[in-house]
């Protein structure tokens, strides 16, 4: 499937939309906001969908080509979906540039310090970064434990997988959940 899925831009569309629904749909989940902290604001979500894009992004950086093609279709639909909040949002077609300028900025800081503070020799650094970031209370640790569970979830599945399971994410405590299904 992988080959035939990356021929033409327009063919790889549904999937990639596809994905980035399901990614979109699990940054959503209650229990993100309730046991991981974050706050239930559109700052709150913009992290939250950061935080899952970037997961599924890291773990597209892992595996050979044209994991990195879908990779930048997924970052382009990620992008398309936030431009169009804003539009739909009622922001002037003057602003949304310079707030997407401003969204862009924030996502790759964000990803930067994710992808370090899970590199870091520090065990605190992610519960540090997710601090910062996304959940400034307590529930920074819980947030940590679930983002480590995630990664290795991800961690075994190729471009298929990716494109197609339903469970890309785990659940969190005291919740039943199936991004997708």
């Amino acid at each position: 499937m992988i080959f035939g899925l990356f021929g033409k831009r327009e063919d790889r569309r549904a999937p990639v939309d596809a994905l980035f629904s399901r990614v979109a749909e699990a940054s959503r989940r209650p229990a993100l906001y309730r046991e991981g902290g974050i706050p239930d604001t559109f700052e709150g979500r913009f992290e939250s969908l950061t935080l899952h894009v970037f997961l599924v992004l890291r773990r597209l950086r892992e595996l050979p080509p044209p994991a990195d093609d879908l990779a930048q279709e997924f970052v382009d639909a990620c992008f398309a979906y936030l431009e169009l909040g804003f539009r739909n949002a009622g922001i002037s077609d003057i602003a949304v540039p310079k707030r997407m300028k401003k969204i862009g900025q924030s996502f790759y800081g964000r990803v930067q310090a994710y992808e370090a503070a899970l590199t870091a020799p520090e065990p605190d650094a992610l519960v540090d970064a997710l601090r910062r970031n996304a959940s400034p209370g307590e529930g920074a640790s819980a947030l940590a434990g679930y983002v480590r569970q995630a990664q290795q979830a991800m961690a075994g599945r190729d471009i298929d997988a990716i494109l197609s399971d339903d469970m890309l994410f785990p659940a969190l405590a005291g919740e039943e959940f199936s991004n997708g299904a």
